[in-house]
């Protein structure tokens, strides 16, 4: 059994918070083959490891004479934790830090049976090799140096936490702005092609521009209009007045929305930015085409000032 004090769980919390950090940012940097400060905050430490750590050490307590309940537990209990981290953030900040959807025997994405089996041989390895020794690196530190790292590291991760939690929140707020504003362009598109009376075919292809980038659809409302205008200009007696001050508030609509997107899709919070630089593997289900744009801005942005 395990017993230690509160101010000795945390420091290992922190300790095992740093690893992760070092060893995910390591793995993904060479990977990328640029530096990436992986995770969700911005200090070199990764909760998730943390708590998962923390659980391998809880859940296998009760199992410590036994290998294979202490593998069980740990598939079960790192699992759990995975999935509720998981789902809690989707639902929070309406994107996924990690995804599992291209692996076999996956639930949700969230969790799979690859990972679940790897779970479990990693709470061996921490329960009999890794955590013995840094116990005892740790028990060898006086405990008025353990208690005030603790106590600054506490003030440091909580600041930093906050921030970064702000800072997922208005990413979010962000995905949905431009979300909605690429539903208000393809309302527009949809009210203009009834108004110039489109042919079959062309309706064909309309159908398939609901899946069209923002960019695209952007595009394609731009050409819309310039030629409306065209043949406004060649025949002004072609459409009634009524369908002319529609056409005029639809191009005014669009104007505006395509500005908003212009204003809301630039990220100038480093927090913001950050978040998606150390996650390139972030994915969202329905902010998917916001999100990839937003990575495109940061990246671009990231190339502007490595030429400068």
């Amino acid at each position: 059994m395990y017993h230690y004090t509160i101010i000795q769980w945390l420091f290992f919390f922190y300790f095992y918070c740093f690893f992760g950090w070092v060893f995910e940012s390591t793995f993904v940097s060479i990977k990328s083959r640029h530096f990436v400060n992986r995770g969700f905050m911005r200090g070199p430490f990764l909760p998730i490891y943390g708590s998962g750590a923390i659980m391998m050490l809880v859940v296998s307590m009760p199992f410590q004479d036994n290998i294979i309940l202490t593998y069980l537990a740990g598939c079960v209990g790192a699992t759990a934790l995975e999935l509720v981290t998981g789902m809690t953030m989707e639902a929070l900040f309406k994107v996924r830090y990690w995804d599992y959807s291209n692996q076999k025997f996956n639930y949700k994405g969230h969790i799979c049976l690859s990972s679940t089996i790897a779970w479990g041989f990693l709470t061996i390895l921490m329960t009999e090799f890794v955590h013995p020794a840094v116990e005892k690196a740790v028990f060898a530190i006086p405990g008025a140096v353990i208690s005030g790292l603790t106590a600054v590291l506490s003030v440091c991760i909580i600041v930093d936490f906050t921030l970064s939690f702000k800072a997922a929140m208005d990413l979010r707020n962000v995905l949905v702005g431009l979300e909605k504003a690429k539903e208000e362009m393809e309302r527009i598109q949809k009210r203009l092609d009834v108004l110039i009376a489109v042919a079959n075919d062309e309706r064909e292809i309309r159908k398939q521009d609901r899946e069209e980038k923002t960019e695209e659809l952007i595009d394609s409302l731009e050409e819309k209009f310039a030629r409306i205008r065209e043949r406004v200009v060649k025949n002004p007696g072609e459409f009634m007045d009524d369908v002319k001050e529609e056409f005029l508030e639809l191009r005014s609509k669009f104007l505006l929305e395509k500005e908003h997107r212009i204003q809301i899709g630039r990220i100038k919070d480093f927090y913001q930015r950050s978040i998606i630089k150390g996650n390139p593997g972030m994915r969202s289900a329905r902010f998917g085409d916001a999100l990839e744009e937003l990575k495109k801005a940061v990246n671009e942005r990231r190339n502007e000032r490595k030429k400068d």
